[in-house]
C-alpha cells in the first residue's frame, strides 16, 4: 500500500506553491512574445472582446506545453534553493535520508507533468492551434478601424486615398479635405476638395457615409477614341455634397478547413498517416519522372541490335557534329542555335518546376515528422529540467529570484539554441530527423544525471575554493598558510623542546636535499617514470605540522607572523604528475605537457630549501 510520509507532503507543498507562480509567469511571458509577433493584426481593427478573448484564450493553450519545462526547472531551483539555504535540506541528509529519497515524491509529480503536456501537445493543442491560426487570418482580413491621421494620405480604404489637413477630436469634423476616388481606375479618377467634411460608419458596419460641405469637384471624362492631346474633364462646385462608401468595418470568421493540412494541427496518428500517404506520392510523382526522363527527354544510352548493324554496315566509326554545323549556311546555323536555346530554356524551367515540387513535398514530410518528435520531447523536456533544477538548487543553496531565475534563463537559452539549431538543420534535410530533434535531449539529459549524482554525493561542482586549490596545484602555485591569534590560549607552547624539535627537521630537510639533489634541475625520464609516494617528505610534513599547531597558542605576534612564512608540503609534487605510471609516461611522451608539469615539479622542489633556511 503506497504510503505518503509527512515530509513528502512537506516537499509537494513547498514545490506547488513555488510551481503554480512560476508557471503562470512563464505563460505570460511567453504569451506576451506571442502577442509582440501579431500585435500589428490587433491594434486599430475595432475587435471585440468576445474575440480578443478567444485569441488569448486559444494562444495559451499551445503555450502550455512550452511553458512547463521552464516553470519546472524555476521552481526546482527555488525549492531546494531555499531548503539549502534554510539548512532544511541539511537536516534531512543528517537524518539518513538521500537526495533521491527527497526527490522522489516530486519525480513522480513531475511525470504527471510530463504526461499531461503530452495530453495537451497530441489532443487538445492541435484543435487549439486550428482555431488559433483561424482567428488570426480572419484578424488579417479584417479591415482596419476608420481613424484618419492629420497631414497624412490615408489608403487604408480600397479605392481612394484621402488627405485632411485638420481634424476635431471632438466634433469628428475634418478640415480642408482632399479626396482621390480612383474606384473606376485611375484614367476616371475623380479628385473632390472640401472646406469640411466628417465620415460616418453605417450601423451594418458595411458603408461610409460621407458628408463634405463647400468644395468642388473634378472628374476625367477621358474615352479610349480620344486622343491624349484631348482630354475632357468636368468641374463641379457644391455646397453640400453626400455619398456612400463601400466599406467592410467587421468581422468575420473564416471557414479554417484550408488549416487541416498543417501539421501543427494534427495528433501523432493524423501526422504517421499524412507522413505515409506524401511518401508513396512522393515515390510515385518520382517514378513517373524517372520513367519520362528515360524514354523521352534523352535518348537511351546504350544503342539497339538494327541501329549497331547499320553502322557496321556503312563502316561509320566516328560522327564529328561539328564538322555537321560548320557545314550549314548562317541562317541555318542561328536557327539551330535558337531552337537548342529555346530547348535547353525548357527543359531547365520544366525541370526546376519539378525539382521544386518534389523539394516541398520533401519539406512537408520532414515538418510533419519533427512535430511528432516533437511532442515527445518537449514533454520529456519536464522530467530533464527537474532532474537539472532540483540538484543545481541543491548544490547552489540560494533561494528566492535572484540566482535561479539566472541559472534558469541561462539553462534554457542553451536548450533553446540547441533545439532551435538542430531542427532547423533537421527541417532542411542536412541532419536526420531523429538527431535534430532529439539533440537538445541527448545534450541536457547526462548534465541532469551528473548534477543529480554530484549533488547525491555531496560533491562540490560549485564551490569556488576548490577549483582554486585545482589550478594552483597545477600551475605550481604554493598555497598559503593562513594563522590567527586565538583569543583564548589553555596551553603555552613549550619554546625550549620546540627548538629543538624545528632544529630536527631543519637537519632532516638538509639532509633530503643533499640526498635528492633538489637544487639541481630534476631529471626529465625520473619524474615521468616515477607514481610512488615519498614517506620521506611525508613524515617531514607531519612533524612541520604539529609544531606549527603547537606554536599558534603563542601570544607572540612577530612569532606567529613568521609562521605564515612556512609552506605547506606536498608529498608529491616534487616526485611526479600523478600516481598512475602509464598516464606519467604517456604525458611524458607528450613533450608540451610534459615541459609544463617538468617546470611544475622543478618549482615544488625548493620547498624543503625554504624550510630550513627560514
Amino acid at each position: 500500500m503506497l504510503r505518503i510520509k509527512k515530509l513528502d507532503i512537506f516537499i509537494i507543498k513547498s514545490f506547488l506553491q513555488l510551481f503554480i507562480g512560476t508557471f503562470f509567469i512563464c505563460l505570460f511571458i511567453f504569451m506576451m512574445q506571442f502577442l509582440w509577433r501579431y500585435v500589428d493584426e490587433l491594434v486599430g481593427k475595432g475587435l471585440g472582446i468576445d474575440i480578443l478573448g478567444q485569441f488569448f484564450f486559444y494562444s495559451a493553450l499551445t503555450l502550455i506545453p512550452v511553458s512547463l519545462p521552464l516553470a519546472i526547472l524555476l521552481a526546482a531551483l527555488m525549492t531546494f534553493g531555499n531548503f539549502g539555504e534554510r539548512y532544511e535540506l541539511l537536516a534531512m541528509k543528517a537524518a539518513g535520508i538521500s537526495l533521491i529519497r527527497i526527490i522522489s515524491p516530486l519525480i513522480i509529480f513531475c511525470t504527471m507533468l510530463a504526461c499531461i503536456s503530452f495530453y495537451f501537445q497530441n489532443v487538445i493543442s492541435p484543435k487549439s492551434q486550428k482555431q488559433l491560426w483561424t482567428l488570426l487570418v480572419s484578424m488579417k482580413q479584417t479591415s482596419p478601424e476608420l481613424d484618419i491621421p492629420e497631414r497624412v494620405f490615408y489608403s487604408d480604404i480600397e479605392g481612394y486615398n484621402i488627405y485632411v489637413k485638420k481634424k476635431d477630436r471632438e466634433t469628428g469634423i475634418l478640415k480642408d479635405i482632399l479626396i482621390y476616388n480612383f474606384s473606376e481606375g485611375f484614367n476616371n479618377a475623380r479628385i473632390i476638395w472640401a472646406s469640411e467634411g466628417k465620415l460616418e460608419m453605417t450601423a451594418d458596419k458595411q458603408h461610409l457615409y460621407l458628408h463634405l460641405y463647400d468644395g468642388e469637384q473634378f472628374e476625367n471624362l477621358r474615352s479610349e477614341s480620344l486622343s491624349s492631346e484631348n482630354v475632357p474633364y468636368r468641374r463641379e462646385s457644391f455646397k453640400q455634397k453626400h455619398a456612400i462608401i463601400e466599406f467592410n468595418g467587421g468581422f468575420n470568421m473564416v471557414d479554417g478547413n484550408f488549416l487541416n493540412e498543417r501539421s501543427d494541427s494534427k495528433n501523432m496518428e493524423q501526422i504517421s498517416q499524412t507522413v505515409d500517404s506524401l511518401t508513396k506520392t512522393t515515390d510515385s510523382i518520382g517514378k513517373v519522372i524517372y520513367d519520362e526522363f528515360s524514354t523521352t527527354t534523352y535518348r537511351k544510352p546504350f544503342l539497339s541490335k538494327e541501329d549497331s548493324t547499320k553502322i557496321e554496315k556503312s563502316k561509320l566509326t566516328f560522327i564529328n557534329v561539328d564538322s555537321l554545323f560548320n557545314a550549314q549556311t548562317t541562317a541555318d546555323k542561328a536557327k539551330i542555335l535558337n531552337n537548342a536555346s529555346r530547348r535547353m530554356s525548357s527543359l531547365s524551367s520544366e525541370w526546376e518546376m519539378r525539382s521544386f515540387m518534389i523539394g516541398d513535398m520533401y519539406n512537408t514530410i520532414r515538418k510533419h515528422e519533427i512535430d511528432w518528435h516533437k511532442k515527445i520531447t518537449l514533454s520529456l523536456s519536464c522530467l530533464i529540467f527537474f532532474f537539472i533544477g532540483a540538484p543545481l538548487g541543491a548544490i547552489i543553496r540560494k533561494g528566492g529570484l535572484g540566482m535561479p531565475v539566472v541559472v534558469s534563463v541561462l539553462i534554457f537559452v542553451l536548450y533553446y539554441i540547441i533545439d532551435s539549431g538542430a531542427t532547423r538543420i533537421a527541417k532542411s534535410g542536412e541532419m536526420n530527423i531523429m538527431l535534430g530533434v532529439w539533440m537538445s535531449t541527448i545534450v541536457l539529459a547526462p548534465m541532469g544525471a551528473f548534477f543529480t549524482y554530484k549533488s547525491n554525493k555531496d560533491s562540490v561542482v560549485f564551490n569556488q575554493e576548490a577549483y582554486v586549490n585545482f589550478f594552483r596545484m597545477l600551475l605550481g602555485l604554493r598555497p598559503s598558510r593562513h594563522i590567527f591569534k586565538k583569543e583564548v590560549i589553555i596551553t603555552d607552547p613549550d619554546y625550549s623542546k620546540l627548538i629543538a624539535d624545528l632544529d630536527e627537521i631543519c637537519d632532516e630537510c638538509k639532509t633530503y636535499e643533499e640526498n635528492h639533489r633538489l637544487t639541481k634541475a630534476p631529471n626529465y625520464y625520473k619524474i615521468f617514470t616515477n607514481n610512488s609516494h615519498d614517506n620521506e617528505v611525508a613524515n617531514i610534513s607531519s612533524k612541520m605540522e604539529t609544531l606549527i599547531e603547537e606554536l599558534s597558542n603563542s601570544d607572540d605576534n612577530i612569532l606567529l607572523n613568521q609562521m605564515q612564512s612556512y609552506p605547506i608540503l606536498s608529498t608529491k609534487a616534487h616526485k611526479s604528475p600523478t600516481d598512475n605510471l602509464w598516464f606519467n609516461l604517456l604525458m611524458g611522451l607528450f613533450v608540451p605537457v610534459g615541459i609544463v608539469f617538468y617546470f611544475r615539479i622543478w618549482r615544488f622542489s625548493d620547498v624543503l630549501t625554504m624550510i630550513y633556511r627560514l
